[in-house]
């Protein structure tokens, strides 16, 4: 049964990021954009990676693929305070990779969660409706048994910058 669960949770996982894709191929009129010399341009923003190697944001065109984002501070120490406070510095985090990016939250159209439990579910989803309170992007929410450095939640997002 273990195993059931896992692929599921496997599968809900890689149905998020597929969805991710085919929304972003469609706002993009699956046309291509010029790149830099070298096809994508690394977003530097955020806390800094604490030696792990990723990079918090990858534009390619008009597309940023966003890392994930937990709610850790300029320390990279997990925030006090429980789901909400973890919801909220993890928001701010991504924001600071979107502005570095010249996008705004109104950019974002994919975004999955990734949840320790669902208990805190009610909490984060509180603070995640101030973010994008109209015209939500496409969401999926995953349950984990755990996430890097104790963290509750982590957010990973997909944004395109609609053409001028």
């Amino acid at each position: 049964m273990g195993d059931g669960r896992s692929r599921g949770v496997a599968l809900a996982g890689f149905g998020g990021v597929i969805a991710g894709i085919l929304l972003t191929l469609a706002l993009q009129g699956g046309h291509s954009t010029p790149q830099s010399r070298g096809g994508h341009r690394v977003i530097r923003a955020g806390p800094n990676t604490g030696g792990l190697p990723y990079s918090p944001g990858i534009l390619v065109g008009n597309t940023l693929y966003l890392a994930g984002a937990i709610g850790e501070d300029a320390a990279n120490n997990i925030v006090p305070g429980g789901i909400e406070a973890e919801t909220r510095q993890a928001i701010a985090n991504v924001a600071e990779v979107l502005k570095a990016a010249g996008m705004s939250f109104r950019d974002v159209t994919s975004v999955t969660v990734y949840i320790t439990s669902f208990d805190d579910f009610a909490t984060f989803n509180k603070v995640y409706q101030q973010v994008f309170s109209t015209d939500p992007p496409a969401r999926a929410t995953v349950q984990v048994a755990a996430l890097i450095g104790g963290a509750k939640v982590e957010l990973q997002m997909i944004a395109v910058k609609p053409h001028p």
